[in-house]
């Protein structure tokens, strides 16, 4: 439709510019011939109408245009070729003439014969003599010859721009259209579980942009995927291996009359009803953290307290498993304005993990301190069997276990993550494998418009 309007615009431009030229040149000879006849006008020893015929008679652009003189009855009375038409001619220019106020008529038509023409009157009524008009008039077929030839040659350009075009866009439409079709054909493999596809794109542009990005999100679904099925076995194996001690003592008490057995019976179904509860705990607050009701109660509180009980916690279990564990904090920090409960349960969470991954005769340091910019910084460092480069990167990653040997859901650092963000701070890791872990927790202290907080 461009192309189109593009082409009309052209036409009329062309045929305009040719026909005004023509007109042009019409116009220029009337006023050279009706220059000279006002001077035969006024010279009174001169037969106007004589000089006239042997004007016509002797015109020298007689091969190019036709001269008319035309009577005072509207009737063609000499020519410049020497015809003179038997019967009235159509002159809509001699009309015009007549009424005009510059004395000028004008007219494109077609004569009887079927030949296209121009034809310009210029009224001489002024003169007052036996002549009402001038006519001069010029075959047309030239012209449209030209102006043919030029919309041909633009016609063919634009033939040849839109099939250029259709080309092209059939290319471009096509290498949109099968990555397009390929992608929604693997989004619905995507949709039945199916993370193994990957689309094939090797052009350079947005298309394979998107194509790598989707690819890049099958690699997470794949992982997220193989995380799920993994935590799912993890948590199945977790929650079998502390109700089958609780079975099978339980099972062992109702039977034995030993009360000391029965005693240590007791200890090992508390301690492994403890384990559930802490275990169910942490699928609850990943539950809430997932679905955006994990809320914490903020107050002014201690952190050293919740610290210092976290570490009493573990102290006996890190002397019956041969791990010294050290305690320094200073004698006092600043204040945070927090949720006591969560940042102890992060505490035990960390330092749980320190003990579980360290041998015999390990070490756990345990480091509370305010730094330079104010905010409060505690670490816990220790000697175990630490991460790998691999692992490190996603070790806060829900359902993630770098170490499948150790007992755990793989969720309470990512649960822990969460804790200190909502408090301002920070959880990171350093480590390095068969060396040791150091988590490095910061948490931002209490500020004045902390107090007026809900």
């Amino acid at each position: 439709m461009i192309m189109l309007v593009i082409e009309t615009i052209f036409i009329y431009i062309i045929q305009s510019s040719y026909y005004n030229s023509a007109k042009q040149y019409l116009v220029s000879k009337l006023n050279s011939v009706a220059g000279i006849l006002s001077l035969y006008s006024e010279d009174n020893a001169v037969n106007f109408s004589s000089e006239l015929r042997n004007m016509l008679e002797n015109f020298s652009e007689k091969d190019k245009m036709e001269l008319m003189a035309v009577d005072s009855r509207g009737r063609i009375s000499n020519t410049s070729s020497g015809f003179t038409p038997n019967s009235a001619v159509y002159m809509p220019d001699y009309e015009e003439a007549m009424k005009a106020d510059d004395n000028y008529g004008f007219y494109i038509g077609k004569q009887d014969n079927g030949e296209r023409i121009m034809a310009v009157s210029y009224s001489i009524l002024s003169l007052e003599t036996d002549y009402s008009a001038i006519r001069a008039a010029v075959s047309l077929s030239a012209v449209d010859s030209t102006v043919t030839s030029y919309i041909a040659i633009f016609t063919a350009v634009c033939i040849a721009i839109l099939l250029l075009l259709a080309l092209t866009g059939f290319y471009f439409i096509n290498s949109i259209v099968r990555p397009v079709h390929q992608i929604s054909e693997t989004a619905g493999k995507f949709a039945k579980g199916d993370f193994s596809v990957r689309i094939n794109n090797n052009s350079n542009d947005e298309i394979c942009e998107l194509c790598s990005a989707i690819n890049h999100m099958s690699d997470e679904l794949s992982n997220a995927d193989a995380m799920k099925n993994e935590f799912i076995s993890s948590v199945s194996h977790e929650l079998r291996t502390p109700l089958t001690a609780i079975r099978g003592w339980a099972e062992t008490i109702s039977a034995e009359r030993d009360a000391v057995i029965i005693r240590k019976g007791i200890r090992v179904i508390s301690n492994e009803t403890e384990r559930l509860s802490q275990m169910v705990e942490e699928l609850l607050d990943f539950s809430r953290m997932q679905s955006g009701h994990f809320s914490l109660h903020f107050d002014t509180m201690d952190i050293l307290a919740e610290l210092g009980e976290a570490v009493l916690i573990y102290a006996e279990r890190a002397r019956i498993e041969d791990i010294v564990m050290t305690y320094e904090e200073p004698e006092m920090l600043p204040f945070v304005y927090g949720d006591r409960n969560r940042l102890r349960q992060v505490f035990i969470n960390i330092i749980d993990n320190a003990i579980k991954y360290s041998n015999k005769g390990g070490f756990v340091k345990i480091i509370a301190s305010e730094i330079s910019s104010g905010d409060i910084m505690v670490t816990v460092e220790d000697n175990g069997c630490g991460i790998s480069s691999h692992d490190l990167p996603r070790i806060k990653t829900k359902f993630y276990k770098a170490n499948h040997s150790k007992k755990g859901s793989g969720i309470g650092l990512a649960v822990a993550d969460e804790i200190i963000a909502m408090h301002g701070g920070t959880l990171t890791l350093e480590s390095e494998e068969g060396r040791g872990t150091k988590v490095i927790i910061t948490i931002p202290p209490q500020k004045d418009d902390d107090k007026y907080k809900s």
